[in-house]
């Protein structure tokens, strides 16, 4: 079921750190039919495609006010004030992350600064299928708001009765959106990509999603729409040695591994015994989840690695990148301070990444696929662009007037040297 590796070479970790494969190229084709097909006839392609693929009749695509208001009656107390709790930490993480800039005199009479605008229109992509993910309204719509996002929508699959999960509709009504959209799958991205009669048309979209879902948000690329980053199964990597807690360390690949049968969990170990304590925790644990059959797909994908070196261990996460990645370990400051790609890392035996993934304020909207050696998790500033701002006096030009002369004459934009030469004839 887990593959296990000893000291690999180094020459074999690409290997090793290669995800379990989508095979993106079949499923483009339908992607490509779907934008079409939304394209050109709107809400009726939404209504057909939802038939289609969630084998329902869905009675209406924009979520009622009525409805919005009923969902807060459905929902039980405790869950409420827990979700209430989660949203108070991440607006807290969250609010922190504002940036005020100040003004730079990059030279006398030469005043620069940049100021961050929000995007206006935002798409959040909220994942049902198996489970209502409700607690991703909070990690995208949190902040959405915060940046200041005028238009914030949000499109969601329905459940098996064909209505959106009251779970999500209270959160989303917690988070002040009230735009929500019973539409899920490629058609949902395409909807937002293009616009139709009850969607609008949006600038950047958000969110997890299935491997259509992936494509879908990957394609919109094509139609002058920005995304939240390139987006795959979900992923953990722990590493541990011989002080860690074996109990603690499965219940967290089995908490990752529980998401979908694509998902990927990893062990990088100094400890072949905490190895093997680790795989004769998680045949005892496995057999108490309500999700089991997912989670024994999930585990043909799993890897324990063992490595003696504690540089190696370090390099190989490195290379593999996690989304997430856990630092059980006795030397936690070694691993903490050289961990240069990892989505969220959670640090110690109590930092479970069930935390991350609810409520402790951290967003678990995070790169994957190897994608966080160069994207970052959602932020505030995912919701904001920024805009440069330059005011130079008639003296402050005078000072510059020579380099940008000479500069424009040399890459032969005499134009370029005019609009300077003429303010001083």
């Amino acid at each position: 079921m887990i593959t296990d590796f000893t000291n690999p070479e180094r020459k074999k970790w690409s290997e090793i750190t290669k995800r379990p494969e989508l095979d993106l190229k079949k499923i483009k084709p339908l992607v490509k039919k779907i934008f079409k097909d939304v394209n050109k006839n709107g809400d009726k392609s939404l209504y057909k495609y939802t038939k289609e693929f969630d084998k329902i009749d869905i009675k209406s695509i924009k979520t009622k006010r009525k409805d919005l208001l009923k969902s807060e009656n459905k929902v039980s107390e405790k869950l409420k004030l827990a979700i209430k709790s989660a949203k108070k930490n991440i607006e807290k993480f969250h609010e922190a992350q504002k940036v005020v800039f100040k003004k730079i005199e990059t030279e006398e009479g030469v005043e620069c600064w940049q100021e961050k605008k929000a995007i206006e229109k935002v798409g959040l992509y909220i994942p049902g299928g198996t489970a209502p993910l409700f607690s991703t309204i909070l990690m995208l719509a949190i902040p959405a708001k915060i940046a200041g996002c005028k238009e914030i929508i949000i499109c969601t699959p329905p459940d098996k009765n064909g209505y959106i999960p009251n779970e999500i509709l209270f959160t989303a009504k917690l988070c002040g959106v009230s735009k929500i959209y019973c539409i899920g799958g490629a058609q949902a991205i395409a909807a937002m990509t293009f616009g139709t009669e009850s969607i609008p048309k949006v600038y950047k979209i958000f969110g997890p999603g299935n491997q259509y879902v992936t494509m879908a948000k990957q394609y919109s690329l094509n139609f002058n729409v920005s995304i939240d980053m390139p987006a795959g199964p979900s992923e953990l990597l722990v590493v541990g040695d011989s002080s860690s807690n074996a109990s603690f360390i499965a219940s967290d690949l089995l908490s990752q591994a529980e998401h979908g049968i694509d998902s990927q969990v990893i062990l990088v170990s100094t400890s072949k015994d905490l190895i093997k304590s680790v795989k004769n925790e998680i045949l005892i644990q496995v057999k108490l989840l309500t999700r089991k059959n997912i989670v024994e797909k999930s585990l043909k994908n799993a890897k324990f690695i063992y490595f003696k070196s504690k540089k190696d261990a370090s390099d190989f996460i490195n290379e593999y990148a996690p989304e997430h990645y856990i630092i059980s370990i006795e030397n936690e400051d070694y691993f903490t301070s050289n961990i240069m790609n990892a989505g969220s890392v959670f640090i110690g035996k109590y930092s479970p990444e069930s935390a991350g993934d609810y409520a402790s304020g951290t967003n678990h909207t995070l790169p994957t696929n190897g994608y966080s050696k160069q994207y970052s998790g959602v932020n505030v500033d995912s919701f904001t662009k920024t805009i440069t701002f330059q005011k130079i006096s008639k003296s402050g030009l005078s000072n510059l007037s020579e380099t940008i002369q000479l500069m424009a004459q040399a890459e032969n934009l005499e134009g370029h040297k005019k609009a300077v030469s003429i303010r001083f004839k």
